[in-house]
């Protein structure tokens, strides 16, 4: 392969990992803090792709403008998913096992629910538009690489919000308390650190980045009621490769698991992509199941 084809490879991995990090930041977010396991978290990322659709092809508006209004309304969502159902989990489990069980059953009941009403309101067909198709084009030594337009701007707006949730969790006092929490939840709240606040709010942005994912998904690729179970597993083998809570772990696990995937496929076969993320997947847990990115801890 020649050097413009091995950079248009790795650029196709790093976009579809973008998008991986950008997802898996959300659950992180929610499992690190509130031990979560959110599976129908992908249904929400599939409501905010729906939701730009319908903008983008009833009313003619740049899916741009959808991006601050999707993650708006899947943030009000989360919250009031929270307060519908985790917050009473919370107080009538009577230990964070049992709180993690019922949870996700609640979860599984939820992935339900969202896909067969997005299926009732818009059917089960693929859906799609056209934006930003035209090819970008890079001459390199050896020839030149062309990058679809909407791909690109997919994967920079992927990083933006990464970076941001990063960025808002390691310099602001909202994510010193969130790190507390992670940390050690007995802890923060004898510091002074309000769960009953902070939990439906950090569960909000996990449902607003997904809405995010979504809405980015849709500008360059078609999207169906069933697309957000592949993507919430997919999640969970980013968190696996990052480390369960790290926000950076999951940012790289994301685009890491994105430039296998692409690489697997061109050189073995595209059906094989499940496999390829199963298999590595399977690997980290059996050789660092701490996830590849998260620190040691130092012994005494």
């Amino acid at each position: 392969m020649s050097f413009p084809a091995w950079l248009e490879l790795i650029a196709s991995g790093l976009i579809t990992g973008g998008i991986y990090a950008l997802v898996a930041l959300g659950l992180n977010l929610q499992y690190g803090l509130m031990r979560i396991l959110n599976i129908a978290h992908g249904e929400f990322l599939m409501v905010g792709a729906f939701l730009t659709w319908m903008v983008q092809t009833q009313f003619g508006l740049t899916p741009l403008l959808m991006i601050p209004v999707s993650f708006a309304l899947l943030m009000v969502l989360g919250l009031a998913v929270h307060w519908l159902c985790f917050r009473r989990l919370t107080a009538t489990s009577p230990n964070l096992d049992v709180f993690e069980a019922r949870g996700l059953m609640v979860a599984f009941g939820l992935m339900f629910l969202v896909q067969n009403l997005i299926s009732y309101t818009w059917g089960g067909d693929l859906r799609g538009y056209d934006y930003l198709t035209d090819p970008v084009v890079v001459p390199l030594p050896g020839g030149q690489a062309q990058f679809a337009a909407n791909k690109l701007l997919v994967f920079a707006l992927a990083l933006a919000f990464a970076g941001a949730l990063i960025a808002l969790l390691r310099m602001t006092l909202l994510g010193k308390a969130v790190r507390a929490l992670m940390q050690s939840s007995t802890g923060a709240q004898l510091v002074g650190i309000d769960t009953r606040r902070l939990h439906p709010l950090m569960f909000g942005i996990g449902l607003g980045l997904s809405g995010v994912a979504g809405c980015l998904l849709s500008m360059a690729y078609t999207i169906s009621p069933s697309m957000g179970e592949p993507y919430t597993v997919t999640a969970l083998i980013v968190i696996t490769l990052g480390g369960f809570g790290s926000m950076g772990g999951a940012l790289a696990g994301g685009l890491l698991l994105g430039v296998i995937e692409a690489i697997g496929m061109h050189f073995t076969n595209p059906s094989l992509k499940a496999l390829l993320s199963y298999v590595v997947f399977i690997g980290v847990l059996l050789l660092r199941p701490e996830g590849l990115f998260a620190r040691k801890t130092r012994k005494a």
